[in-house]
């Protein structure tokens, strides 16, 4: 039976807070121009049919949407601003008639976040041209911001926590036991939206922010619209923020986080990884203070050795050097993140930067430019030795980039489908442990939930 549910509810809803009273000049940007209607329409149907839909064990977007096919959010406009109407919605988003507090909440964030993504394209403040990184990153700034994310009287370090959403129920555990222990010392969370990795450090940190009595804990969800229907916000989410894309995500995490903790996952998370060593490998990066800390029950021993030893074949020592491995100690992981963030804050008292935005970080445009995955555009990545590290760790992204395209996105799921798995070539001692690697998470049941069978969308080319 699909985890999916068959109830559906009629709904009018209204939003409140920052959105509750709107100039007609801010509900036309919320509509948009009449050439854009049509698309801005249905990137409010599926990011609010993901929000909606929160508690499903579903990784595949495709199917939801499918499912959903009938659902419908229609704006209308009033003389205070907009409303909204929901047309065959998730009966669960309801309660004896009413739209749950958390998912309203979400649900506006997403109407916050898509106005402010559609403001940031069409301004020229944002330069997006092709030579000029800070344009980019002032846009990623402005979202978050407008999102309320800043707070810069808050001094509490805030930990982002990546891992797979497909893991066992011993990881699981472990992320909750190492956030109970992040909350017990006052630390806040942000992860991605979904289940595993990113619902377990923010269950167990609401325990430890409970035993120490903070009720200013926070729970901040980054996503964006290409994954958030396959990952739709868990319920502790407090602050969800739907980024433009993969890249902007990825940059927004880099820049408000202060310690880094990755637990076992899939190649989302070696998406992850990869993004972050090719930031740290750049020279004008070296010397800034980056905690970063792989870690997992002792069962994760072997997943470690396999990411460790492909990180080392791959893209050398030095980058191994960038992150400590700890194993099944949970009080070791906090207290290496409290001494991390301890760091970071002086040196950024020290540097002038600003704790609450990592400013002084450089990003290059190969980082921020969204990655576009097709057949074609997968079949020409630079896997090649013979590019800077952090060269090679952007192209490597990549090649993970767009094989979670092709697991859980459904325009990657339909291309797949169509055309058969994507190509990846380049040098044997490159694609030997990108194949070995690949194959592990394949073993271990990390590319998908496991309702059916996987099967590949890739193919490593000899």
């Amino acid at each position: 039976m699909s985890p999916l549910q068959q109830d559906r509810v009629d709904a009018t809803i209204s939003p409140d807070g920052t959105l509750g009273v709107l100039s007609q000049h801010e509900v036309q940007n919320i509509l948009g121009s009449s050439e854009e209607q049509g698309e801005l329409h249905e990137l409010f149907r599926r990011c609010a049919l993901a929000v909606l839909n929160t508690g499903t064990d579903v990784d595949d977007s495709r199917a939801v949407l499918e499912h959903y096919h009938d659902f419908d959010i229609i704006p209308q406009q009033r003389d205070w601003g907009i409303q909204f109407g929901l047309q065959n919605a998730p009966a669960d988003a309801f309660v004896d008639g009413e739209l749950i507090h958390g998912i309203r909440e979400h649900l506006f964030a997403v109407v916050r976040d898509i106005h402010s993504a559609h403001e940031t394209r069409h301004s020229t403040y944002f330069d997006h041209a092709e030579g000029e990184s800070s344009g980019i990153t002032n846009a990623v700034f402005h979202i978050l911001r407008r999102a309320t994310i800043f707070d810069r009287h808050d001094h509490s370090g805030l930990v982002v926590c990546w891992g797979g959403h497909s893991i066992g129920r011993e990881e699981y555990s472990y992320t909750k036991e190492v956030g109970y222990q992040l909350g017990l010392r006052n630390l806040n969370i942000c992860t991605g939206c979904g289940p595993g990795a990113m619902k377990g450090p923010r269950k167990g940190a609401t325990f430890g922010h409970a035993k120490q009595r903070n009720r200013e804990g926070r729970y901040i969800g980054l996503t964006e619209p290409g994954i958030i229907a396959a990952e739709p916000p868990n319920p502790i989410v407090s602050n969800l923020v739907v980024l433009p894309d993969i890249e902007k995500r990825l940059e927004a995490f880099v820049r408000t986080g202060h310690a880094f903790i990755l637990f076992p996952g899939g190649p989302g998370s070696a998406e992850e990884l990869l993004y972050l060593l090719g930031i740290l490998l750049h020279p004008e990066n070296r010397d800034i203070p980056f905690p970063l800390i792989l870690t997992g029950p002792e069962s994760s021993h072997d997943y470690f050795e396999r990411l460790n030893t492909f990180v080392g074949k791959t893209l050398g020592y030095e980058a191994q050097q960038r992150y400590k491995i700890i194993l099944n100690d949970p009080i070791a992981v906090a207290r290496t993140v409290t001494r991390g963030v301890q760091e970071v804050s002086e040196y950024r008292k020290q540097s002038g930067d600003a704790y609450f935005f990592n400013w002084q970080l450089h990003i290059d445009l190969l980082f921020q430019h969204p990655f576009h995955v097709t057949h074609e555009s997968m079949a020409a990545l630079n896997l090649h030795k013979d590019q800077d590290h952090h060269l090679l760790a952007a192209n490597l992204r990549k090649a993970f980039s767009g094989i979670v395209a092709g697991n859980v996105r459904e325009e990657g799921i339909c291309s797949v489908e169509k055309h058969g798995p994507y190509q990846l070539s380049g040098d044997a001692d490159l694609m030997a442990p990108l194949g070995e690697l690949l194959q592990e998470f394949v073993d271990q049941h990390r590319m998908k939930l496991p309702t059916h069978t996987y099967t590949p969308c890739y193919e490593i080319v000899k």
